[in-house]
């Protein structure tokens, strides 16, 4: 065990209470009313407000640090429940498995690490880094969610597209 999970183990146990409970749940409500916005806004879209952009941060726009969580996924209205559902379940399950603390830690340091890494490509190329635009979303961190659930729970199956039974071992193989 490294110095680190200890540390971690050392302050969940000193501080049970620490983290956001059901964090998932406010990251699946916060994309539901995104993405109602975006319906019923005329002609000003919510999402393209709140989207991670270096530039825009570096000019006054530092809620774009946090808000780019809430923008839901690119899709059709049943792609995107489906998603929004998937990522539900599979975020509370890591939840209760490791703990509210942990899992905040896990959700927040990939957050941390997406806009670090997001930075360091804007200072490589400069304003020409508005082509990684779309690289800047929720799709990684969604991608480690599911990966740490396959392998917390790998011999759970899942219906691919409702009918064929596949342990999700082999999809976080195909994933990873």
């Amino acid at each position: 065990m490294s110095a680190i999970q200890r540390w971690l183990d050392r302050f969940c146990y000193k501080h049970p209470r620490f983290g956001i409970p059901n964090l998932m749940l406010v990251i699946v409500v916060g994309n539901v009313l995104v993405w109602l916005m975006d319906q019923f806004s005329y002609g000003v879209s919510l999402s393209a407000l709140l989207a991670f952009s270096p530039y825009y941060i570096l000019h006054g726009q530092i809620w774009r640090i946090v808000s780019w969580i809430l923008v839901p996924p690119q899709g059709s209205l049943l792609e995107i429940v489906i998603m929004l559902m998937l990522y539900y379940s599979l975020g509370t399950t890591l939840e209760r498995t490791w703990g509210a603390f942990r899992y905040n830690v896990y959700i927040f340091s990939g957050i941390l690490f997406t806009v670090l890494g997001a930075f360091v490509l804007y200072i490589l190329y400069g304003s020409g880094a508005d082509f990684l635009g779309g690289y800047f979303s929720t799709y990684y961190i969604n991608l480690s969610i599911f990966l740490a659930f396959a392998a917390s729970y790998p011999d759970m199956e899942l219906l691919l597209y409702f009918i064929l039974p596949i342990k999700i071992k082999w999809m976080g193989l195909v994933y990873g």
